[in-house]
């Protein structure tokens, strides 16, 4: 095992970041990026005005309890490399690491180790919220007996948090019979890819609806795309010309820091292990379970629909599939459901080249979305912590470029779950068969659809950075 010093170097030494150089202000089409003020908290409209002392940090943690420790001491873990692990912390938090026991090894301030991470000119392809809204707009316009779009709820700033519902029987919040799929994005500001990806899978879906594959899915599905849930932190994260590294919410705290993350909200095992009661924190699970208006309609909107059977949440980065628990080291007890669950991510990490594994297997987390879909409604639910693979390669912010191919390793993924949204504990069997069949020949039902062109297969591959669930 490398020394502290050498793990260092290695970290000082490794590649430039691709996006560390200034650029103009993203605002998804290329012109100046205005945000209604008018709709923020006082404490909204003047964090960029305050102090940020987030420290970005690199510490020693060898092994899933030490980064377990160092999650429960309010560490924002962003990636791990060999024995090292890299992420946001605050001034107490680095205190709290050393009294665990935990060699720090760097904590530098955050805005001056990513200053230069503005959007560059090209990345107008990258949506705002008015813009990504619109999208759904004309998504639904362009396919009138197929698509609608509605609101699923406000934001805390009084957004609409937008959906577009592909189903040929029912229009927006209307209910169903349909097996259902929920598409969900940017729970956390900063990842806009996450963003990206549900929209261009609802655009897909919309322009290809006429080819057969597709158009039985469609016939046979209630498919939900909710790309923004977080709207008020996505839109804080590229005013002015550069990024906040923000992360939760928009949020007043009582002590004048801004934000609750949104992933630390759910109200399965609500503020346990891997979140901080601390406002300060990145990661901070609020003053209740779904004590924020975005989580809690996201709550409201699953209630609602009994026909949902699994849940696909998008998060960046670091390539990852990733399923329940992530409160705990444990699996979950159902064992058919546990073989469903393994032969989902597996079958999917075939198609896109990630790493299927347990939530908990890199650290415990509590309080995120999947934990509660899976242990309160019984809905199949996963993370994809998408492209990149590591920091190195652009990490929340890896440019225009990233969207096509990583949409394009993750479109058969989606296509798989919608096919098995009817009943996901056929997976094995239905895997077992599409590996046994030459040319992957079937209905998209019950198979992994092949989509030519768009599916970039790739073996399994150990884990070398974790994003940020």
């Amino acid at each position: 095992m490398r020394s502290p010093a050498e793990i260092l170097i290695v970290l000082l030494c490794a590649p430039a970041l691709s996006w560390a150089s200034a650029d103009a202000p993203f605002d998804g089409g290329g012109k100046p990026f205005e945000i209604d003020l008018g709709r923020m908290t006082t404490a909204s409209r003047s964090l960029a005005a305050e102090v940020d002392d987030r420290l970005w940090v690199t510490a020693l943690a060898p092994d899933k309890r030490s980064r377990t420790l160092a999650s429960e001491a309010g560490f924002a873990i962003e990636e791990i490399r060999g024995g090292a692990i890299m992420g946001v912390a605050l001034p107490e938090t680095v205190d709290a690491l050393k009294a665990a026991g935990i060699e720090v090894l760097a904590a530098v301030p955050l805005l001056k180790q990513f200053n230069a991470k503005d959007f560059p000119k090209e990345d107008g392809a990258y949506h705002n919220y008015a813009e990504a809204a619109a999208l759904l707009n004309e998504l639904a316009a362009a396919a009138p007996k197929l698509a609608s779009a509605f609101s699923i709820g406000k934001s805390l700033l009084g957004r609409d948090i937008p959906a577009l519902r592909l189903n040929s029987s029912a229009r927006g919040p209307a209910p169903s019979s349909k097996p259902g799929i929920v598409f969900l994005g940017t729970h956390h500001a900063r990842e806009h890819l996450s963003t990206e990806i549900p929209l261009l899978l609802a655009k897909h879906l919309v322009d290809n609806r006429d080819k057969p594959d597709i158009a039985a899915l469609l016939e046979s599905r209630d498919i939900f795309v909710i790309p923004l849930v977080n709207p008020d932190g996505s839109e804080y994260d590229i005013e002015g010309d550069r990024y906040h590294m923000h992360r939760k919410n928009m949020r007043a705290n009582s002590d004048k820091s801004v934000g609750v993350d949104l992933n630390r909200n759910y109200g399965f095992h609500w503020c346990e292990s891997g979140a901080s009661s601390n406002p300060r924190s990145d990661t901070y699970c609020g003053t209740a379970a779904f004590s924020e208006p975005e989580t809690a309609a996201v709550k409201a909107f699953l209630e609602a629909r009994t026909n949902v059977k699994i849940l696909l949440t998008y998060h960046t980065f670091s390539e990852l599939i990733l399923y329940p628990w992530g409160h705990t080291e444990s699996p979950i007890p159902d064992a058919p459901a546990l073989a469903a669950y393994k032969s989902m991510a597996d079958a999917m990490a075939k198609m896109n080249g990630y790493t299927p594994q347990q939530s908990s297997d890199l650290y415990v987390a509590s309080g995120d979305t999947t934990d509660w879909a899976w242990a309160v409604r019984g809905i199949f639910s996963f993370t994809f912590e998408l492209s990149p693979k590591s920091l190195w390669d652009g990490g929340f912010y890896p440019g225009v470029p990233a969207i096509a191919t990583t949409f394009a390793a993750n479109l058969r993924p989606a296509l798989y779950l919608i096919g098995l949204a009817d009943d996901p504990l056929r997976a094995p069997a239905a895997d077992a068969i599409s590996e046994r069949r030459p040319g992957r020949s079937g209905s998209a039902l019950d198979r992994a659809p092949s989509v030519s062109g768009d599916g970039v297969a790739g073996e399994d591959r150990p884990v070398a950075a974790f994003g940020s669930r």
